[in-house]
């Protein structure tokens, strides 16, 4: 399925350059990039390194220059197309491009169904990938269970299932252990020795990787700074270490002052106990054991490295160190004490700083440094003279006012920096916090830290995947499999390697741990065999992928399905949520007035006074309570809510009826709810009127006039007039609205928050195949709960469909069709789950809460509210519903409300198709 590789450049870029608001990623940037070469990209986080890969891979829209990928012009849609198959993109972050519910296996056989395999090939390819890559013996362990080394392979393996010409990685190994990094590095090679006209474009934060590749492109600020293959700069510089050559290579301005960090020798312990202690710290999830029996001491002032494979326990351990988890077993200790999480004395003595990004996305840098500061007490002088040194010694002045969300990585890890020292501690816990933070930035901190610890006595817990950085350190601490593996000086450890290196020593250890495989249940990368690299699919030209494939439309909709099927929450709220719901409504909201509760003031105690109240005993709209005795009981029990309405009958009214006279009877109401309460005042005049009438009929009272003409009001629909009639039908119609759009409207965004939305971006897949996919299992959904729902409504209220049938179950079909189409359109342009959540629910309940006819006919509404209720899919299904149930209506009635309906799914389906753009901007 491998098109021949045309002569000449995979990728030319020209004069590029690439704005985000004020800030310009890329300025007038030239690239070219030869065919079956790497070609690797070195910088710090931020200087444009991911926005041009981007660019290369199709993901991203160009802005300015020319950017010319596999023979043709990245800016023309249809060579986008044509090329889309021949290239495979894997963003920045551990799994960024996975599906964290899917298994294995799950995750590459969807991309093969992106890219239009059949069962047998896909069958056999990833079965081929996982051998390659050692995944083979984990096919059914979900995505978000793997350890970062595993994520990146299974990321590879979801790249290379359609034999690119071009492999595109972002930083595919940052935050990965070396181990797992060389057996990445070492797949890599053994793949293009058997495809050599394979061309790999890799961006790393990793110099000594980068000293693997055939050329390299050095950027900083936007631009390129220097290119050549790693010996030519190294020669340019004069400096053996490339990392060393990079820093001589960047401008004076951003490596003037810059030194190497010498850190001096610490002096011997003192008196008193370590500042961090670790007895038998265990930490089991469920049958997981994370941390086993884990014993160490960390002295004042000492600066300890935490190495280890990833999801060894490292980070498990650090959270049990600050209280943030409790430990199964064992004690940890801080300054001699038992740790108390509740202690805040004693958090205020310790830093720290999370793996991933755990301030507020929505503050800006200014605005996160500021809460930090008065989350641990700091007084405004402090709080201004501290902020102001973390500005500078973390390079974080220019971007103080930024959105913490919008920055890139390595500046988000620097202000995390930041918010861990901002407070002075006397321990600092560090989770791989120069992960992503170019070489200059990690020196400067670490000169701080030299600073922290050996001026002011400063404990220092890091985790790190650079070995330059474990140097540096006073001992390090080897870990796997949630058991320290080994614990001393870095030279010590080094001296275990033939030639001295502290990384060979390390990945002699972790394979000597690992040997024989890792045990079952340990997500913890392994050594890959040395499995054969299968054969590309195809040597003869792949034809262009067809414009619409129901196969990728499907494949979309197969992974929403497994995603929403393993989501009992969700799927519970999609299912459980509308019944509940017409449960609530149908016996909750009622507009039937019956068993009002009153009692009589008889002051009369007449034969006629006791047939008065005689009669209202008897009707059923009312419920007789004990008499009242005086005018100031009356108002008692009326204000403490005891009587709905009291009746004052004077003294003398029987002997005023018999005369003919107009005795005044006295009725008092609780006004509290005016519906309610003008309903009772025409029950009361109601049954009063027909009293009388009776009293005249039995020739006991005079007539004084005659009616000729008698009004009688029968009800057409209702006979019953039960309220259930009209609540039940409006309550359909309303849950059909709010649930599966709401569900529906995170199902784009959250793609957008987790970074797979990638997926759609870098593959053949068109915006209507993605959003229709992920549409249809929440139409799913939906369809079966209005199928529910009408069985509750028989069931438990006692409904029935009195009208044609298919039609109601047409236009339902054809509503929620409107309805999840219209989530999708929100979220199409939303950029946050939570933000999708609450524009559905205030946009679907105002129009059809209010305007859908569920409390006024559409009919009744004039100028803005019926256009409101007209331009929204409920006031057309609301009739839809109210005509079957309970107006007996058909097809021939209600064809002008599908078709409305039919319209709107449409429409809502083309205007989110219109927002989703298929680049990112």
């Amino acid at each position: 399925m491998t098109a021949p590789v045309a002569p000449g450049p995979m990728a030319v870029l020209g004069g590029v350059t690439h704005r985000f608001g004020k800030v310009t990623a890329l300025d007038r940037v030239d690239l070219e990039m030869t065919a079956g070469g790497t070609l690797g990209l070195i910088g710090p986080d931020g200087v444009g390194k991911s926005t041009l890969l981007s660019l290369i891979a199709g993901v991203r829209r160009i802005q300015a220059g020319r950017v010319e990928v596999l023979g043709g012009d990245m800016v023309d849609p249809a060579h986008r197309r044509l090329v889309a198959p021949r290239i495979a993109y894997m963003p920045q972050g551990l799994g960024r491009n996975l599906y964290p519910t899917l298994s294995v296996f799950e995750n590459v056989d969807f991309f093969g169904r992106l890219f239009g395999q059949g069962k047998a090939e896909r069958r056999a390819r990833i079965a081929e990938l996982l051998e390659a890559t050692g995944l083979a013996p984990f096919p059914d362990r979900p995505a978000g269970k793997l350890s970062g080394g595993m994520k990146q392979k299974l990321g590879l393996c979801c790249a290379l299932i359609h034999d690119p010409d071009l492999l595109i990685l972002d930083e595919p190994t940052t935050g990965v252990d070396p181990l797992s990094r060389r057996q990445f590095w070492t797949l890599i090679d053994r793949i293009r020795a058997r495809r050599p006209a394979m061309g790999v474009l890799v961006a790393t934060a990793y110099m000594e990787e980068a000293a693997r590749f055939d050329r390299l492109v050095a950027m900083d600020g936007g631009q390129v700074i220097a290119a050549g293959t790693p010996a030519e700069l190294r020669a340019r510089t004069g400096e053996a270490d490339l990392e060393r050559a990079f820093i001589r290579l960047l401008p004076e301005a951003r490596r003037r002052d810059h030194q190497a960090p010498v850190i001096p020798p610490r002096a011997p312990d003192g008196d008193g106990p370590p500042s961090i202690e670790a007895r038998g710290l265990t930490c089991r999830f469920g049958d997981f054991t994370a941390v086993d029996a884990v014993d160490f001491a960390i002295g004042r002032g000492e600066i300890f490295g935490f190495l280890g494979s990833n999801g060894c326990g490292k980070t498990t351990t650090m959270k049990m160190l600050t209280g943030l988890l409790p430990p199964t077993e064992g004690a940890a200790l801080l300054f001699g004490r038992p740790l108390d999480a509740g202690d805040i004395e004693t958090r205020r003595r310790v830093g720290y700083m999370s793996q991933a990004f755990s301030l507020y996305g929505e503050l800006t840098v200014r605005q996160n440094l500021e809460l930090h500061a008065r989350l641990y007490g700091l007084d405004d002088t402090r709080t201004s003279e501290r902020m102001a040194a973390m500005m500078a010694e973390l390079d974080l002045a220019g971007v103080a006012d930024q959105i913490s969300d919008a920055l890139p990585l390595g500046i988000r890890q620097r202000l995390q920096l930041a918010a861990a020292v901002l407070h002075e501690p006397d321990i600092l816990i560090l989770d791989e916090p120069t992960s992503g933070v170019d070489p200059v930035a990690r020196d400067r901190f670490w000169a701080y830290l030299g600073v922290l610890a050996r001026e002011r006595g400063v404990t220092i817990f890091i985790s790190t995947h650079f070995m330059n950085e474990a140097a540096r350190c006073d001992r390090i601490s080897l870990m796997h499999a949630g058991r320290v593996l080994a614990v001393g000086t870095p030279a010590d450890l080094a001296a275990e390697d033939p030639g001295g290196s502290l990384e060979e020593a390390f990945v002699a250890r972790l394979q000597a741990a690992t040997d024989g495989g890792p045990a079952e249940g340990m997500p913890t990368g392994a050594v890959a065999p040395e499995a054969p690299v299968m054969e590309p699919a195809s040597a003869t030209p792949a034809r262009p992928p067809r414009r619409r494939d129901l196969r990728r439309l499907w494949a979309y909709a197969r992974r929403e399905t497994m995603e929403l099927a393993r989501d009992p929450i969700r799927l519970a709220f999609a299912l459980l949520g509308p019944v509940i719901l017409m449960l609530t409504f149908g016996f909750g909201i009622s507009f039937d007035v019956e068993d009002l509760p009153y009692a009589v003031y008889d002051q009369d105690r007449s034969t006629e006074s006791r047939s008065l109240i005689e009669a209202f005993a008897g009707s059923r709209y009312f419920e007789e309570h004990a008499p009242i005795h005086s005018p100031v009981e009356m108002d008692r029990r009326l204000q403490a809510g005891e009587l709905k309405l009291a009746i004052e009958i004077p003294a003398d009214f029987g002997r005023d009826l018999t005369r003919g006279r107009v005795p005044e009877v006295g009725v008092v109401l609780d006004g509290a709810m005016p519906f309610r309460a003008e309903t009772t005042r025409a029950y009361v005049q109601g049954v009063a009127q027909r009293h009388l009438e009776e009293m005249r009929e039995a020739s006991s009272l005079p007539v004084s006039t005659t009616p000729s003409v008698t009004v009688e009001t029968r009800f057409r629909y209702n006979q019953a007039f039960r309220s259930v009639e009209a609540i039940v039908p409006g309550v359909i119609m309303l849950m059909l609205v709010l649930i599966p759009a709401m569900m529906t409207a995170v199902g784009v965004v959250r793609e957008k928050e987790t970074g797979s939305i990638a997926n759609f971006r870098a593959t053949p897949v068109t915006r209507f195949e993605f959003l229709a996919g992920k549409q249809l299992p929440y139409f799913g959904i939906a369809a079966l709960s209005f199928l529910v729902l009408s069985i509750v409504a028989g069931l438990v209220f006692g409904l029935e469909v009195k009208g044609s049938g298919l039609a109601l179950l047409t236009g339902a079909l054809l509503y929620v069709a409107a309805t999840t189409a219209f989530g999708l359109l929100v979220s199409a342009f939303m950029k946050s789950q939570l933000a999708a959540l609450f524009a559905t629910a205030i946009v679907c309940m105002i129009p059809a809460v209010n305007f859908s006819g569920l409390l006024t006919p559409v009919s009744a509404l004039t100028g803005g509210g019926r256009v409101l209720g007209l331009a929204f899919p409920a006031a057309w299904f609301q009739q839809i519903s109210i005509g079957t149930f309970t107006k007996s209506l058909g097809f021939a009635d209600l064809w002008h409300n599908h078709l409305a309906l039919a319209g709107f799914a449409l429409l809502f389906l083309i205007a989110a198709q219109w927002v989703l753009p298929k680049q990112e901007r």
